[in-house]
């Protein structure tokens, strides 16, 4: 974000375009934080935040070309990153002052340093000025950062490898620890000290081991009292017998400590050697950084490059940058190329004019910072020596300003600064007022800063500005559309048009009395209605002319892509048929084949849950999908068969001989499944029967059915109560298990046991929530999923499912 002392809040720094108060009004600083989010560290971040429009067409020229090369290193290295630099500032300073550096923060250097070899692997080749320019500047220092690796681990700990001295230290230190521990414990478990213990551990208190004792019985222990409970009730004692072992332990470990402090020493000057080299690489990588972040910026945008060009402005679907998806386009167009220098945008309020205005001072001003614009290919921008914008209220109650001297001061500087390459913005020009002065005012003022070679736009809701920007060589009127049917403004700018406030039309859309805006329209001036209607019927020819030649360009596209769509017709009717065809008659195959398996499959899960009475609910649940996927293994058939056209369906289907009809009380057999039984139920809607079985009803299409005699010994009667059962027991089943917290082991055994009751109870899809954590959980059981047999598909979950936290399975 610019930062400026308030004294030149309205003076541009040195070689910058633009004042600070300006920058505000056009919302410049925004922009800018969008570009500091972009970058990858915090030098980098810096020098986004610095970022300012400069004045110079060589310097504009400059950073856009920054700009083009990293976007070029993007198209060609995606992944193009300083991902993992740290801010090594105040890290070189210290170790330039004699510091020592600690362990974590050589860790950043070591960082920095990785980062800056993978950057400029990836410049190795490249051949562009800039950043080749940059990777002349990098300096990894593989040595330093293998050196500082080998001794500090991530965790910021020194390691044993960091010189013999402190292996053999630690190799020391451990075997004291080792006997003053192991004197302890035997001192714990001993019968002399039984009753003494308060608890049977060892512990360190004021750098030595102790044992807890009680407090009563202190006297029987002999030792050093280091500390106490916050009871009083037990005292943390050294014994006499350890004091030498503690001492050997304790003497290890302040050598330890003191070649730790030797190694970060060295290693700390070993940074402080490179300091310089190390500084002008951290700059160099962050000057990339940057330039990377506004190639980014400018995807995220779709942004271009405006060509350059003298003295004209000329942007073709202009969006405002920060108004996201729901900008609408505008075209603008400012020079004597076009035939005025000037905008005079009316129209109704909230239409628009501000943002038009805010778009043209914005998108110049991101120009001129190195940035790409969000407008069409082709946009062409002059460099602006300086942007002054007067725009919103800055009314002072300090100063005892009212609104009409507010904006009357910026005019004033803005007239005495104007001139060539300059741009102004004026916001309600001449309001705040008497109209007719403010209008005469802001005539005065917008001939002025012409007369200067200033370029204008400005917004307004005088009629006679209007006027003035018709009659006026070097000025033209923009208008916002305003949709009067539904009181909405369109934010779309048209060039050439004057606007209209529509307040009458407003008004009676809002269901003013009709006499009212009578009286209102007798009581405007003759000159002001004769302006609006000069004006409107000008309007009118511009809107008719503009619909034909609209009209006429959309009748000549309809017309060629009719032709090329009659052209294309034929051929791809005929490619679409035969796909389809083929398609439908594989998977009606597919869909019979894979039928019958989950029917065998189903009939042997079943046979091995028949007679054990503690399954009756599972035996119940697999009886219902078995009766699924026989009315699907049925539905398949006879898709195959009106895939595989009428003659082979007719010969599948030709019955052998007369076969009676199923009605209720006779005994059939399914032909698919092979299962005879009573026929119990013949429903007359769709056409199902159902058969009363050894084990469940089963349910199958009436042309599965075929009459068979009565068996010698026919299946009891169906247990009204364990047929309930088996309902209640299938219901509990859910479509989702809950996994989170388990262990992974724990976790499989479980997701192994709801398989098989979610295949029993036919279900067709569950949910396995399992969190997101570390993955480890999510891996093992998407893992189990993909290899269960009984597992068609797998995929993680939707937002509303838990996304990435949960599992879906197709079973």
């Amino acid at each position: 974000m610019i930062r400026m002392s308030p004294a030149a809040d309205r003076e541009p720094a040195a070689g910058a375009a633009v004042d600070a108060a300006t920058a505000r009004a056009l919302e410049f600083p925004a922009v800018v934080e969008m570009l500091a989010a972009l970058t990858a560290f915090g030098p980098s971040r810096e020098l986004a935040a610095a970022s300012l429009p400069v004045a110079d067409a060589a310097h504009v020229g400059l950073l856009q070309d920054q700009t083009d090369e990293a976007a070029a290193l993007l198209r060609e290295q995606a992944q193009a990153t300083i991902g993992g630099a740290r801010d090594l500032r105040p890290h070189l300073e210290r170790a330039r002052r004699g510091g020592r550096l600690t362990a974590p923060e050589l860790l950043d250097v070591a960082a920095t340093l990785r980062a800056t070899g993978l950057f400029a692997a990836r410049l190795d080749d490249w051949r562009r000025p800039h950043l080749a320019e940059v990777r002349a500047q990098l300096d990894d220092a593989p040595a330093l950062r293998e050196r500082i690796e080998r001794s500090v681990d991530e965790t910021g700990e020194v390691l044993d490898g960091a010189s013999r001295e402190l292996a053999a230290i630690r190799r020391r230190l451990r075997t004291a620890q080792d006997r003053v521990r192991e004197r302890l414990n035997t001192m714990l478990r001993s019968t002399d000290l039984a009753g003494v213990i308060g608890e049977p551990v060892v512990t360190v208190r004021s750098g030595r081991y102790v044992i807890p004792i009680r407090a009563e019985a202190k006297g029987r222990l002999k030792g050093l009292v280091h500390d106490q409970s916050a009871s009083g009730a037990t005292l943390f004692i050294e014994p006499l017998a350890v004091v030498e072992l503690n001492n050997a332990w304790t003497q290890a470990a302040l050598e330890e400590q003191r070649e730790q402090e030797r190694i970060l020493d060295a290693l700390s000057g070993e940074v402080e050697r490179r300091a310089d080299a190390l500084l002008g690489s951290l700059v160099a990588l962050a000057r990339a950084d940057l330039w990377i972040a506004r190639a980014r910026l400018a995807s995220q945008l779709d942004g271009v490059r405006p060509e350059p060009t003298d003295d004209a402005v000329e942007l073709l679907s202009a969006r405002h940058p920060l108004l996201g998806a729901s900008a609408v386009p505008i075209d603008l167009r400012l020079g004597d190329r076009f035939g005025y220098r000037a905008l005079i945008v009316t129209g109704p309020n909230t239409g628009g004019k501000t943002v038009a205005l805010k778009t043209l001072g914005l998108l110049a001003l991101m120009h001129q910072a190195g940035l790409r614009v969000p407008a069409a290919e082709g946009a062409r921008l002059t460099i602006f020596r300086r942007v002054m914008a007067d725009i919103g209220d800055e009314q002072s109650i300090a100063q005892s300003l009212s609104t009409f001297s507010s904006h009357l001061r910026n005019v004033v500087r803005f007239v005495a600064a104007g001139g060539a390459s300059t741009l102004v913005l004026l916001d309600e020009v001449g309001a705040g007022t008497d109209p007719t002065e403010g209008s005469a005012l802001a005539m005065a003022v917008v001939n002025r800063l012409l007369d200067d070679g200033a370029m204008v736009a400005a917004t307004t809701h005088y009629a006679e500005l209007k006027t003035f920007a018709q009659e006026h060589p070097r000025v033209t009127n923009a208008a916002v559309e305003f949709d009067v049917q539904s009181l909405r403004p369109t934010y779309r700018l048209s060039i050439g048009l004057p606007g209209k406030s529509q307040a009458f039309a407003i008004a009676e859309r809002l269901g003013l009395e009709p006499t009212l805006l009578a009286d209102a329209r007798r009581r405007l001036s003759r000159e002001h209605a004769s302006i609006e209607e000069t004006l409107g019927a000008i309007q009118r020819a511009e809107i008719e002319r503009d619909a034909a030649l609209a009209r006429a360009r959309d009748e000549e596209l309809v017309a060629r892509r009719q032709r090329e769509l009659a052209e294309a017709g034929v051929e791809r009717a005929r490619r679409e048929a035969a796909r389809i065809l083929a398609e439908t008659r594989r998977a009606a195959d597919e869909l019979l084949d894979r039928a019958e398996r989950d029917v065998a499959e189903l009939q042997r899960e079943l046979g091995r849950q028949r007679g054990a009475h503690a399954r009756q609910s599972a035996q119940g649940a697999a009886a219902r999908a078995l009766d699924e996927l026989g009315l699907r293994a049925a539905a398949a058939r006879e898709s195959a068969r009106s895939a595989r056209g009428p003659h082979e369906a007719a010969a599948q289907t030709a019955p052998v001989g007369a076969s009676p009809q199923p009605r209720v009380g006779l005994w059939g057999r399914s032909r698919t499944l092979g299962t005879p039984g009573r026929i119990v139920e013949v429903s007359g809607r769709t056409g199902r029967v159902t058969l009363e079985t050894d084990g469940p009803r089963v349910v199958v299409p009436g042309s599965d059915v075929e009459v068979v005699d009565e068996p010698v010994s026919g299946p009891a009667p169906r247990d009204r109560e364990a047929d309930e059962m088996r309902r209640r027991a299938a219901a509990h089943v859910s479509p989702s298990l809950d996994l989170r917290g388990e262990r992974v082991e724990a976790a499989l055994e479980r997701l192994d046991a709801y398989l098989d009751e979610a295949l029993l109870a036919a279900l067709d899809e569950v949910r396995i929530i399992h969190g997101t954590g570390t993955g480890a959980l999510r891996r093992a059981l998407r893992e189990r999923l993909t290899e269960h047999p009984r597992v068609r598909a797998t995929r993680g979950g939707r937002r509303e499912e838990g996304g990435e936290g949960a599992t879906i399975a197709e079973l």
